[in-house]
This record gives structure tokens, sequence and C-alpha cells, in this order.
């Protein structure tokens, strides 16, 4: 079954969009939307070279996801105002470092994502040799803040969500 239909809640939301965005239910447009559910996921597969991810604590997901977009809407409304009430000489823009714990592919795309959606940073590398973080921020002035925000309010979240918690063994129960 999963050769054929290897992600089936994609399958379906394909199909439901499918039929939202042409406004018909006419069996031709559930035709080609299954086609294109069917389709589509096995033309994707190639793509996913880690396999899926496994959500730990989905909760966590989702407070993660509101806490951030909480974060971008503040963001907007800060680099508007540096933008429009500024001088350009005033905005102290630089690269810094974040140290990450994270290793998993699917929590480091997340993180990447819920970085470059916050106005005023941008993701630019993982640092192979120190697995460091290359961050530029618009306007720095604590470099400590943005290391202990991605951390904590990030990279943290993330880690309950995709990693698995080591099991303890005997010698660590005593």
């Amino acid at each position: 079954m999963r050769r054929w239909l290897p992600s089936p809640l994609l399958s379906c939301s394909l199909l439901l969009m499918w039929l939202m965005l042409n406004q018909s239910v006419e069996p031709g447009h559930w035709l080609l939307g299954g086609a294109l559910g069917l389709v589509a996921p096995l033309l994707a597969r190639p793509l996913q070279p880690h396999g899926h991810a496994r959500l730990g604590r989905p909760l966590a997901l989702f407070r993660l996801l509101w806490l951030s977009a909480i974060e971008i809407v503040r963001s907007c409304f800060n680099v508007s105002q540096i933008i429009l009430l500024r001088r350009s000489a005033d905005v102290n823009s630089q690269f810094i470092r974040v140290p990450l714990e994270l290793r998993s592919p699917h929590g480091l795309a997340l993180l990447s994502c819920l970085i470059n959606s916050t106005p005023g940073t941008v993701w630019v590398e993982i640092l192979p040799d120190t697995h460091e973080l290359l961050l530029h921020v618009f306007d720095l002035h604590d470099e400590q803040w943005w290391v202990d925000t991605i951390k904590t309010r990030y990279e943290q979240p993330i880690m309950e969500v995709f990693e698995t918690p080591q099991r303890k063994t005997e010698g660590d129960r005593r």
C-alpha cells in the first residue's frame, strides 16, 4: 500500500485543493484531482532522502508555530519602523554565529523557514566544521540576546518535536 500511496494525507489534500481551486465537483475534476493526488507524492518521493519526519510532540509544534507567528508580526512592525524612521547610518547590520545542537534534517529545515520568514533575519549557512548557524541580523544591538532567542524559542521546541529522546540505560536510572 505504501508503495503506491506513500502519503495518503498529502494525496487527499491535493485532491481537495484541486476541487477547491476549480470550484467544481464534476467527475472529471475528481478524476484529475485523484490522479494528481496519486502521482505527485510518487514523483516527490526521491526528494525526501531522509524519509518522513516523525513528530514526537505535535502540541509543541503548534505552540512553536503560534509563537513564531507572533514574532513574525512583531518583527514586521520593528523592521518597518527602522526602514521608515531611521537613517541608514544608524542601522547596525551584522552577521552572528549561533551554535546549534539540532541535528534533524527536518528540524533544521523548519528552523530555516522560521528564521527566513522573520523580517530582519536571514539564515546564511550552517558552518560544517563547527555546526554553527551563520545568521544575518538587520539591526543588531545584543548578540547574546539573539543567540539565546534562537536556542530557547526555536531550537529547543524543534528538538522536542523532531528528535526522539534518548532512552535511559540501567546505569542512568540509579
